[in-house]
């Protein structure tokens, strides 16, 4: 256990552990305000040479830190920072060969750098699915600053799926609610209501 808390923390334990938790760099570096005015630019993948660009004409909505074993995590960090945009809004400018689907039985279908394994974009193909018509994107690869902030994290519990100790949830807890994102074992309230309206809809 303590060789777990040194690897989560780090090597300073002075203090509220929860305030050590590596959640997400773009989380922990301090998150960055929307800009309303924001009207979208371009993510890369890690490529040195050649790398994967797509182009977001828009800003994006619904950031959040998300916990689930499918999202792609930069190294280190806990969570998957993701948000969504209208599908007609991405496309994609450079090295489009470059580009593999990572499972293709899965409902997101997660389109990644086959290179450096980057998620670029994920999209939904199934017409009846509620957030049909939205991509799922990683901001953190954009050189340009505006995007929408974090406001939530989903799926809090889900990290546990990905070998992180069950002890340790209630000071990453403590760490969202320190930063002031409400953490979740689902998606948002707003989001968790547009599914089951949808739903609703089409019974």
């Amino acid at each position: 256990m303590k060789k777990f808390f040194a690897k989560l923390f780090g090597n300073n334990t002075e203090g509220s552990t929860s305030s050590f938790i590596k959640l997400h760099p773009a989380i922990d570096n301090g998150i960055k305000p929307t800009n309303n005015t924001f009207v979208g630019g371009s993510i890369n993948c890690q490529c040195r040479k050649n790398p994967v660009t797509v182009k977001l004409s828009g800003q994006t909505a619904h950031n959040h830190a998300c916990g689930c074993s499918k999202c792609w995590k930069p190294k280190g960090a806990l969570f998957s920072q993701v948000a969504v945009i209208p599908r007609d809004k991405v496309s994609v400018t450079a090295n489009a060969k470059k580009l593999v689907i990572v499972d293709k039985s899965a409902t997101i279908k997660r389109h990644a750098c086959k290179d450096c394994g980057v998620h670029m974009y994920g999209r939904i193909e199934d017409a009846n699915h509620p957030f049909y018509g939205l991509d799922f994107v990683h901001t953190e690869l954009s050189s340009e600053q505006g995007w929408s902030a974090p406001a939530f994290a989903a799926f809090v519990s889900s990290v546990i799926e990905t070998g992180t100790d069950p002890k340790s949830m209630p000071a990453i807890r403590d760490r969202f609610e320190s930063l002031g994102l409400e953490a979740y074992d689902c998606l948002s309230p707003d989001l968790m209501d547009a599914i089951a309206t949808h739903i609703s809809k089409n019974k």
